[in-house]
């Protein structure tokens, strides 16, 4: 079975929010979708072991918050390689509270779900619930950010807590001066550079300023190593 096949699905890229008790959470999901029109139903999946699966199946709410293409690197790292048990994921962070009592995210929001549960599936490692819709609005336009241009254009990282998480393959032949994040998996290729934090393409992993530290989970350059 070639499961490199299942890399032609495409997929967006959203914040999921939940809250229990007075305490929110939210996460970067990839699996979200419209099952029906009447009434507006839509389903996610999320990983058992993340909190926000804790609070969905709680409080059985949850909203949806769809991101733009211009979402920074460090808001994905915000909610996607970081704990809510750890740190609280919505300091520094612009949002609202929606009128299910759950917040959603207002920068870099191209629009926002809400939803009240009406059944939850179990997939094994993760928990598909199927909600239906009972609040939505459009914040402004602009491009949806696509899972395909969050790994090929953002060169982002996945978690390996994700639905479409794939171990890294052995490559073929060693690649000198791309250097990788021991912790989020992020690439640093100085092809590309990282003009989204003002560095140009060309320049080297040595050449990097000592204070700059990787664009999604925010870990100094001691904590990259050479891609091999």
């Amino acid at each position: 079975m070639n499961t490199k096949a299942l890399h032609k699905i495409s997929y967006g890229l959203y914040i999921v929010t939940s809250g229990k008790e007075g305490r929110y959470n939210g996460q970067i999901a990839n699996t979200a979708f419209q099952i029906s029109s009447e009434p507006a139903t839509i389903a996610i999946s999320i990983n058992k072991q993340n909190l926000t699966n804790e609070f969905i199946r709680d409080s059985k709410l949850f909203t949806v918050s769809v991101l733009d293409q211009e979402t920074p690197l460090s808001l994905v790292g915000q909610f996607g390689f970081k704990s809510g048990r750890e740190v609280d994921k919505f300091a520094g962070v612009n949002y609202q509270i929606g009128r299910s009592g759950v917040p959603y995210i207002t920068g870099h929001t191209l629009a926002y779900l809400e939803a009240k549960v009406l059944q939850e599936i179990d997939a094994k490692t993760h928990t598909i619930f199927i909600g239906e819709v009972t609040g939505a609005e459009v914040m402004k336009e602009g491009l949806p950010m696509t899972y395909a241009y969050y790994q090929q254009v953002k060169r982002g990282s996945v978690p390996v807590t994700a639905p479409a998480y794939a171990p890294k393959q052995e490559k073929k032949a060693v690649i000198e001066d791309k250097y990788v994040c021991s912790i989020c998996g992020y690439v640093y290729d100085p092809a590309v550079g990282d003009p989204e934090n003002g560095i140009p393409p060309g320049t080297t992993f040595d050449k990097l300023p000592d204070e700059w530290t990787c664009p999604v989970c925010g870990v100094g350059k001691n904590m990259f190593e050479k891609d091999r």
